[in-house]
């Protein structure tokens, strides 16, 4: 298996490098990402309402929001707010809908909605939802989710990772986060769950489960591994393959638990492996 395949999972983690926190919760994050010391900008074609009794503002119509060097668009914009003991508003709750894009200055999230809970740090994008950078591009059927206190994030429903020719896909893709000496936030773990996937020029993997170690450089694939480069096919129960060494190791339960179908070469005339060409 291709090294450069399995980091593929890696590139989940993108998910939430826009939506990675800067600051803590307590301090008023508005949008993701942001601190809570930066001001929001809102502009909307259709204008801004202002609901007292329901403690909301809504814009309409190419509604765009804006703080730091993130920045949300959609075609409706609503933030929810609440009023502090000290009178100062506290925005608890962003809901974007139609053609919301979530923009850093290097990467673009898509979805037909999207909702992010402040306090609980969570946000959730879904309806044809896809993540794009320079290389990589991640979508998913049903959602891509970032759920800051848990550190996770999660694309779920046929997710896809893509870089150049390789492609990875799961029914679930979930990345595990940690952070460095200097706060910064960083995959350790990669987990794939169900008819795996991965696709590169010269061979397809397939299993029913996938974990990432990002430390050891060690990708690990359980139940039913079936690893196919052109007519050749190797299967098994649990397969592992070291990143940083290049080995991949497959392995099955008890005598015989491990099967392949290896084809003769063919040259051109369709002779097998052995067969030689001799003048008449």
């Amino acid at each position: 298996m291709s090294a450069r395949v399995c980091l593929l999972i890696v590139q989940l983690g993108l998910v939430a490098l826009i939506l990675s926190p800067r600051q803590s919760l307590a301090q008023g994050i508005g949008l993701p990402g942001q601190s809570g010391d930066k001001p929001i900008e809102i502009k909307a074609d259709d204008g801004i309402e202002w609901q007292q009794k329901n403690k909301a503002y809504i814009a309409r119509g190419n509604a765009r929001a804006a703080q730091g060097d993130v920045a949300v668009l959609a075609d409706t914009l609503i933030a929810f707010y609440r009023e502090t003991e000290t009178g100062a508003t506290d925005i608890w709750r962003i809901d974007a809908t139609g053609s919301v894009q979530i923009v850093s200055p290097t990467q673009r999230a898509f979805g037909d909605k999207a909702v992010y809970d402040v306090g609980q740090g969570i946000l959730i994008l879904t309806g044809g939802t896809r993540l794009e950078t320079e290389t990589d591009r991640i979508s998913a059927r049903d959602s891509i989710e970032y759920w800051e206190k848990r550190n996770l994030a999660i694309a779920r429903g046929n997710a896809i990772a893509t870089r150049g020719e390789n492609r990875l896909s799961a029914d679930v893709l979930t990345a595990h986060f940690t952070k460095d000496p200097g706060g910064n936030s960083r995959v350790h773990q990669v987990d794939a769950f169900d008819n795996i996937v991965i696709t590169t020029p010269q061979e397809v993997v397939k299993s029913k489960r996938g974990v990432y170690d990002v430390e050891t450089g060690i990708a690990t694939l359980t139940g039913s591994v079936k690893i196919t480069r052109g007519e050749n096919q190797l299967n098994g129960e649990f397969a592992e393959v070291n990143l940083n060494t290049g080995v991949s190791k497959l392995f099955g339960r008890g005598p015989g638990g491990v099967r392949g179908i290896i084809m003769p070469e063919r040259n051109a005339g369709g002779s097998g492996v052995g067969s030689s060409d001799k003048g008449g």
